[in-house]
């Protein structure tokens, strides 16, 4: 068990895609009489496990998990939504007096509760949103995007031309305001103390890993589970079929994509999220404690970090 000099203590695993954090955080978590709080957007989702590489019903009876499966593929989960439902499971786990330890590599998520985002308070104008879906599938979630970027560059940087519904709700807002979207995220004081653990793999090395789990993904039965949701009424242009893979499966079950093609496509889509993750967590971020994941007993290793940086220490 882990006690603390501070009240209300908060550890956050970072770390690109396929890095290996579902399998160590579980082991951290066993350590520190801890709670996982994930903040990946694709876990959010029911019935999207294989595609989403989601921590597996056996791992998860290890350890308490939250924020996994609390949506259908139908539904939205927005930022401002994660980050209120993040500090009220905090909360419950520190009343509880047991530690959480959010994981996720999503970097606008983590950001939200690290930096305490304020997100803008602009309320939704479904005929608006309406609008601007319609206009989406006239041109396209990509073209939409650039539309974006032309109005206003830094959300547009933040949001992956993918997540349709994110772009929309951007332009809601900067049509609705006249202002743009970026300058209406405001940074709060952090709620929290903090401590970020980081893990880290040469590019190349991450890049192959991806390509191994890609290829898994289809050996586990990938196509079978895509078939699975559009049976039960579940499209390709839906919130939760943003993760990469589902709607280029789609597009295979459409006799669109040949399964390599498939494959292709999401080993070039997965290294393009792998980068822009790395803009989230740079290398020099100073609030980040970054351990290479080939070092041997990286776990003591992390442990004693944890101890001597953040004040916390093990009885």
């Amino acid at each position: 068990m882990l006690l603390s000099d501070i009240e209300t203590p908060l550890i956050i695993l970072v770390g690109p895609t396929a890095v290996g954090k579902t399998a160590l955080s579980i082991e951290l978590a066993q350590r520190l009489s801890a709670e996982i709080i994930s903040s990946d957007s694709r876990l959010f989702y029911r019935g999207m496990d294989i595609g989403t590489a989601k921590p597996t019903l056996q791992e998860r009876s290890l350890v308490p998990h939250h924020l996994i499966d609390v949506a259908d593929p139908h539904e939205s989960w927005s930022l401002a939504l994660f980050q209120q439902t993040a500090y009220q499971i905090i909360d419950d786990i520190h009343a509880r007096g047991r530690l959480p330890l959010m994981v996720g590599g999503t970097g606008q998520y983590v950001h939200a509760i690290t930096h305490g985002w304020r997100m803008p308070a602009q309320a939704p104008d479904d005929s608006l949103r309406e609008v601007l879906n319609r206009w989406a599938q006239h041109i396209g979630a990509e073209r939409l995007h650039q539309k974006l970027a032309l109005l206003d560059p830094a959300a547009a940087a933040n949001i992956d031309w993918r997540n349709q519904r994110r772009t929309v709700r951007a332009l809601e807002v900067i049509f609705h305001t006249g202002k743009r979207f970026s300058a209406q995220r405001r940074e709060g004081k952090p709620r929290y103390p903090t401590l970020q653990i980081g893990l880290w793999l040469p590019r190349e090395e991450i890049f192959r890993r991806v390509d191994e789990r890609i290829e898994a993904m289809f050996t586990q039965g990938f196509v079978e589970e895509v078939r699975g949701l559009v049976a039960a009424g579940y499209s390709p242009d839906m919130p939760g079929m943003a993760s990469i893979g589902y709607r280029e499966v789609c597009a295979h079950l459409r006799g669109e994509m040949t399964l390599e093609e498939v494959k292709a496509r999401m080993r070039q889509l997965t290294h393009q999220f792998v980068r822009r993750q790395a803009n989230w967590f740079k290398q020099d971020d100073p609030a980040i404690q970054w351990f290479d994941v080939r070092q041997p007993a990286i776990i003591p290793v992390i442990l004693d970090t944890i101890q001597t940086t953040g004040h916390w220490r093990l009885p």
